[in-house]
């Protein structure tokens, strides 16, 4: 009878521990690893069609090549002289939290919000001050996305290549979207983490998937939010107890049967 009772005891406390955690999508212990957490009405960030080429940030970090004559130097394929007196290059420089870069010349100019054609053009005007016809080409160093797949599971940090590259292809390079990962709730948090915009994107659905087109931006971080898989966690934290217990309950019936 005592034994009976045991039994029962030890399979309802089990019973109301499972339902408890699966009952509670933000159990701790079923979830430990959850990053990036909202409240179910948390309001996200309006998606904005951005423009479709890549914008120029604050701390962003910037190499300049500066040619003199419209870049001659640059298609002067035959030439073999090796003289960098048609080059100045000026790298890297970090475009500060007002938006403004120190250049050497021209000290503090505004470049913060332009494109990187904008920001040529910008230097371009500037430079001709100083230089015969100056060609300016720009390049960002520090462009880089973080990605977290399959919630914390799996993080990335991806180079940014190109001038468009956008969620999907970021998605793309970090393996896609696993089966153990929600495609409905991908979160983007971009800007100033003490208070970042955070979009919420839908690829699963072909007419919300057109968002997914957005251009990422320096340091952007996507989470693709994971699938919860309570039933084989809840065994995975049980099994250990189960053990000890059907051990003490096993040493118990030895030592009651002597």
């Amino acid at each position: 009878m005592m034994m009976r009772k045991i039994i029962q005891l030890r399979n309802l406390y089990f019973l109301l521990f499972i339902v408890g955690c699966t009952g509670l999508p933000s159990c701790k212990v079923m979830n430990p690893s959850t990053m990036f957490q909202t409240d179910n009405d948390f309001q996200y960030t309006n998606f904005e069609q951005e423009k479709s080429e890549y914008i120029i940030r604050p701390f962003d970090k910037l190499n300049l090549r500066i040619y003199t004559n419209d870049g001659i130097q640059l298609i002067d394929m035959g030439s073999s002289s090796t003289s960098l007196t048609n080059q100045k290059v000026i790298s890297p420089y970090m475009v500060e939290h007002d938006g403004l870069v120190k250049v050497p010349t021209l000290g503090r100019i505004k470049i913060s919000g332009l494109t990187i054609k904008e920001a040529e053009k910008e230097l371009e005007e500037k430079y001709s001050q100083y230089y015969q016809k100056p060609f300016v080409l720009v390049n960002i160093t520090n462009r880089r996305v973080i990605v977290f797949n399959s919630g914390s599971n799996s993080g990335q940090v991806l180079n940014i290549e190109n001038e468009k590259f956008t969620l999907i292809e970021a998605l793309a390079q970090a393996g896609g979207i696993d089966d153990f990962s929600k495609a409905y709730k991908i979160k983007l948090l971009r800007g100033d983490l003490d208070n970042p915009k955070v979009y919420l994107f839908n690829i699963s659905n072909i007419e919300e998937i057109k968002k997914a087109n957005m251009v990422l931006q320096a340091n952007d971080i996507i989470y693709v939010e994971k699938r919860a898989r309570y039933a084989s966690k809840t065994l995975n934290e049980l099994m250990p107890y189960v053990a000890i217990f059907n051990t003490l309950l096993l040493l118990y019936v030895t030592v009651q049967a002597l």
